[in-house]
């Protein structure tokens, strides 16, 4: 058993666009709040580059984080009158809400493609390791911060509590959904957050739905499948993803290749090294620290990396063309060629993007389907695609996008080369 720390003399309250109110009752979470650890989460932003697309996506995890932990706390409030739900782990995932993302690095997803970071490896580092926020969790008691980790990497053997967290139908999503549709300055994320929290359900290993409630899930399905589609997977994001990680692929083939920079690019290192980094080097690497050495890298004499990260700072990104797999097999190695012969090394300057999303997946996890299950009128428990139509017209239903992004700007201001300049316009060119 823990020992709870308590709670506060007197709530605190933040302020918030999408909550309008998240309030903190318990000594954990406060403390855990104020640890550097989660405060850094401030100087990450939520949604990578989707701020050069969307100009009003400026939040930050630190925004979402808090977001999640108060939509946890709401939803426990709704569970407690249920006797499926065990009280004794409330702060268990109030503080597995509030942390979960805790280990994300600079721009998120796209950092973590180029050198193979994985953001749940670090959130565990920081919740087990020497960290201000392993000394709140250990406060607990012994074993504390260890069923936290376990919570948000999903080994927790109460599946209700994982699956709050972390499903089709979580916390998490909730609250993303709802916070980068507010910032984006959209309206495909927004759904019924209210509603949704009365239809919910304890069960004994994950969240159910009312049957009632099930076109409010409906809602739900269809606005996350749009925020895919319409921001996380937008062209113009898509192409500033592309430009990021041109850049630190770009930079790392200089270092490994002996070129000396103006200024050594001392914390990217143990990166570019591959001996491995420090809790404390990958804290101290967040997206205030990525913008400098991109800034640097403009005045850099590698034209190449000069010319991405100048790119990247002044949005000047790729021009993108959708481009299917028969256009792939019968253009893409003279493109590459052309491109080459001109100057412009494909690697860097011809990059191919493919997507494929689905609307609503019965994925399998931990042995088992995790779809969305309605709680029938007579106590019976049924997947929504088995009551729904219209989740089971779109189940299975894949979507795919093909593109493949070039620097236009730099084909046209082309003096020589005529013949390959025209031919790859003219195969590049709208339709």
């Amino acid at each position: 058993m823990y020992s709870s720390r308590g709670q506060l003399s007197g709530s605190k309250v933040f302020k918030d666009p999408v909550h309008r109110y998240i309030y903190v009752y318990d000594h954990l979470i406060w403390e855990l709040i104020n640890t550097k650890e989660f405060q850094r989460l401030r100087r990450i932003k939520q949604l990578g580059t989707s701020f050069l697309t969307f100009h009003g996506a400026e939040h930050t995890r630190f925004h979402h984080s808090l977001g999640v932990y108060e939509i946890a706390r709401q939803l426990i409030d709704q569970f407690q009158q249920y006797p499926e739900w065990d009280d004794r782990d409330r702060e268990l995932l109030l503080a597995a809400a509030l942390l979960h993302d805790v280990g994300h690095g600079p721009f998120s997803h796209a950092f973590e493609h180029v050198f193979s970071v994985r953001h749940e490896v670090w959130t565990e580092r920081i919740i087990l390791g020497e960290t201000e926020v392993n000394k709140v969790l250990s406060e607990m008691g012994v074993g504390f911060a260890e069923e936290v980790a376990s919570i948000i990497n999903k080994t927790h053997p109460n599946r209700l509590i994982v699956n709050m967290l972390s499903s089709q139908l979580d916390v998490d999503r909730m609250d993303y959904l709802l916070r980068d549709a507010h910032f984006a300055g959209v309206s495909y994320g927004k759904f019924d957050l209210e509603r949704m929290l009365r239809v919910l359900r304890p069960d004994e290993d994950q969240v159910v739905v009312k049957q009632s409630g099930m076109h409010t899930i409906e809602d739900y399905i269809m606005r996350r499948y749009q925020m895919y589609w319409q921001v996380y997977l937008h062209p113009a994001t898509r192409s500033s993803d592309l430009l990021l990680k041109a850049i630190l692929e770009r930079a790392q083939e200089l270092y490994e290749g002996g070129y000396e920079f103006n200024m050594t690019p001392k914390h990217f290192l143990p990166i570019f090294e591959r001996t491995g980094m420090s809790l404390e080097q990958y804290l101290k690497l967040d997206e205030t620290v990525v913008y400098f050495y991109f800034q640097e890298w403009m005045e850099e004499d590698d034209a190449i990396l000069a010319d991405l990260a100048s790119r990247f700072v002044n949005r000047r990104l790729l021009k993108y063309k959708n481009f299917p797999e028969a256009n792939r097999v019968r253009y893409m190695e003279r493109l590459r060629q052309t491109m080459e012969t001109i100057g412009l090394p494909p690697t860097y300057y011809l990059l191919e993007d493919q997507l494929s999303q689905l609307p609503y997946d019965l994925y399998k996890g931990q042995g088992k389907y995790e779809g969305i299950y309605l709680q029938m009128n007579d106590g019976e428990r049924k997947e929504i695609s088995e009551v729904s139509m219209l989740v089971q017209s779109i189940l299975n239903s894949r979507q795919s996008d093909e593109k493949i992004y070039y620097p236009e700007d730099m084909l046209l201001n082309l003096k020589d080369y005529a013949n390959e300049k025209s031919w790859i316009l003219s195969t590049l060119k709208d339709e």
